[in-house]
């Protein structure tokens, strides 16, 4: 978690005004591209859901889990039981021995193994099932003070239909929700993951296009790059303090994205603070040396997996003057005949993009554009030609 979230304050307030809800209309898609800081924000929107007296439940959605409906139900199951198991129903009564014998209730408490027993007794499919499990917890839930439980799911673009193997995960989640939601039951499910994330649910379903409200997160503003720099430092105990010039080269190196700035200013802080204990002087940041971690620490995984011809069709993406915002297939095509000895055809180029977008490299945005699914990813790219050269 970074010192100081800057630059968000309007993804709170969005969040915020779906905490208010009494019937759920409007779930969260939290939707960006990798270094935005989805992931922190998720973990601020908690302790603000638990002060309007919201439960939370919730983990990465892991890809074992979108293997199979039942793999999905188990992880319904195992983050209720999180909120549940400090309930108890009762499941019978005892009698004493004795002349003052007495009836005594027997209890047991709603842990997992509860929930899914309960699971397992109701007749149905999947989807039948879960909706007796969350009615049974909301009548448990609606007689203290909490207003709802939130469902939160980070990674959740791993989640997916396999119509191949009749297995439909995802949409099992959708109707669950939906279904539930229409009984007035307040259960909000809040999603986090890339720019793929959206698309499918509404491929999935349509009628999540009305389910949910969709925030996306970008790179921050000037001045938000700022504060994100400078105010875990403005303490006066603090040893380091970065100059304007530096403040600047931080930003422009970081591009704006969460991540690397507090990636860049961590480098820098640690190398000034190790400076001055030798008795040195901090002058300038290290661009260099910092990018070139960034390279090995951020990017050189993702381009181990692409194969060399992929690789080629990377770096024609990164020479396009837009590669770091989005591009079409046709003008990777007209570069690849300037850059390339064997360029793309139109054929191949869409056959690629989709092994790219299934390695986690490139995703499709709208119609006919793609975009890099990592940030300042081009500029990586060019850097690594320039090596082989």
């Amino acid at each position: 978690m970074p010192p100081y979230l800057a630059g968000r304050k309007q993804e709170e307030e969005e969040f915020r005004h779906l905490l208010d809800q009494t019937t759920i209309l409007d779930n969260l898609v939290l939707t960006g591209l990798r270094g935005v800081g989805k992931t922190v924000l998720l973990e601020t929107f908690k302790p603000l859901a638990i002060q309007k007296d919201w439960l939370w439940v919730g983990t990465d959605m892991s890809e074992a889990v979108s293997i199979s409906e039942a793999n999905f139900a188990i992880r319904i199951l195992t983050d209720l039981s999180v909120v549940t198991s400090t309930f108890t129903v009762q499941i019978g009564s005892s009698q004493t021995v004795g002349f003052n014998a007495e009836t005594k209730a027997v209890v047991q408490s709603v842990n997992y193994g509860y929930l899914h027993r309960l699971y397992e007794d109701t007749p149905g499919l999947v989807l039948d099932k879960l909706k007796v499990v969350l009615e049974f917890v909301w009548t448990l839930i609606k007689g203290t003070k909490a207003k709802g439980l939130i469902f939160a799911y980070d990674e959740a673009q791993n989640l997916a239909d396999h119509v191949q193997k009749e297995q439909y995960p995802l949409s099992v989640m959708l109707d669950l929700f939906q279904s539930i939601q229409k009984k007035g039951i307040p259960f909000m499910l809040v999603l986090v993951g890339l720019p793929t994330l959206f698309p499918k649910l509404v491929e999935a379903r349509t009628y999540a296009e009305r389910m949910f409200r969709v925030v996306s997160l970008g790179q921050l503003s000037e001045p938000d790059r700022r504060d994100a720099i400078v105010k875990p430092i403005e303490d006066a105990k603090c040893p380091v303090k970065f100059t304007p010039p530096s403040v600047e080269v931080i930003s422009n190196l970081s591009g704006g994205y969460p991540y690397f700035i507090q990636f860049i200013c961590r480098e820098a802080f640690d190398l000034w603070i190790q400076q001055q204990s030798h008795g040195g002087e901090a002058t300038s940041i290290p661009a260099d040396a910092i990018r070139r971690k960034l390279d090995t620490d951020f990017f050189a995984g993702r381009w181990a997996r692409a194969t060399d011809r992929q690789r080629e069709m990377l770096y024609v993406i990164a020479k396009l003057e837009n590669g770091d915002s989005e591009f079409s297939v046709q003008e990777i095509v007209d570069m690849s005949g300037t850059v390339l000895d064997k360029g793309f055809s139109s054929s191949h180029t869409n056959q690629m993009l989709v092994a790219l977008s299934n390695a986690g490299l490139v995703y499709k945005n709208r119609y006919g554009r793609y975009s890099f699914a990592v940030p300042l990813m081009a500029g990586f790219i060019l850097r690594q030609a320039e090596e082989m050269a």
